[in-house]
Parts: structure tokens; C-alpha cells; sequence
């Protein structure tokens, strides 16, 4: 059975860091890409960055690049966020997600397993 367990959530002021932590099992971590997503309330899902199989890539979202850091460690099968330099527009409830394959799907549709969200409040 696939299963994804967030953690790192919480809150915090505006300038300040957190990092997320997405544990996975239930299938072989390397062979997958894993994607960070948030949620804000009245607003759509949005991806925040994705790392390949293997971490052999990264993507991030715009709003995010150059505070945001995604990262592996295989032997424990748990992909990080790290979040710097946070704003009250980030605040939302993270979701990461396993892809169906290798590399990062363009779409939220190409994520076959959902975590259950952990909130990231940022106060200004």
C-alpha cells in the first residue's frame, strides 16, 4: 500500500524558514518523481516543485524559486521542502504526491498518490 506522511507544518512570521518532510512507502522510491503542492482556502491546488527519480531533477513553481529547496534522501525514502524567506501568500496546506512515472508530470492528473496535507501558516 502505497502511503505519504507529511510533517513540518506550522506557523510562522513572515522571513522565517520551515522544512517539510514527505516519508513514503509502499513502492520503490526511485524509481518515481515526488512533487511538493499547496493549497490556499478558495483557491486551486498549485504544484511548488517536483524532484525526479533519483532526484536527478528539479522544477519550481515561480512564486517559490530561489526560497524553496527540494530534496532526497533515498535511504529514508523521504523527499524535504525546505522553505526560506516565507510570505503570508505561502501560507496554504502542503500535499506532496507521487507521479506515475520517472520524471515530473505537467499536470496535477499525472500524481497517483496524495499525502493528507500538513498547514503552513505564515503571519505577517
Amino acid at each position: 500500500e502505497v502511503q505519504l506522511v507529511e510533517s513540518g507544518g506550522g506557523l510562522v512570521q513572515a522571513g522565517g524558514s520551515l522544512r517539510l518532510s514527505c516519508a513514503a512507502s509502499g513502492f520503490t522510491f526511485d524509481d518515481y518523481a515526488i512533487g511538493w503542492f499547496r493549497q490556499a482556502p478558495g483557491k486551486e491546488r498549485e504544484v511548488v516543485s517536483c524532484i525526479s527519480g533519483r532526484g536527478s531533477s528539479t522544477s519550481y513553481a515561480d512564486s517559490v524559486k530561489g526560497r524553496f529547496t527540494i530534496s532526497s534522501d533515498n535511504a529514508k525514502n523521504t523527499v524535504y521542502l525546505q522553505m526560506n524567506s516565507l510570505k503570508p501568500e505561502d501560507t496554504a496546506v502542503y500535499y506532496c504526491a507521487v507521479d506515475q512515472g520517472y520524471y515530473c508530470s505537467d499536470y496535477l492528473w499525472g500524481y497517483a498518490y496524495w499525502g493528507q496535507g500538513t498547514q503552513v501558516t505564515v503571519s505577517s
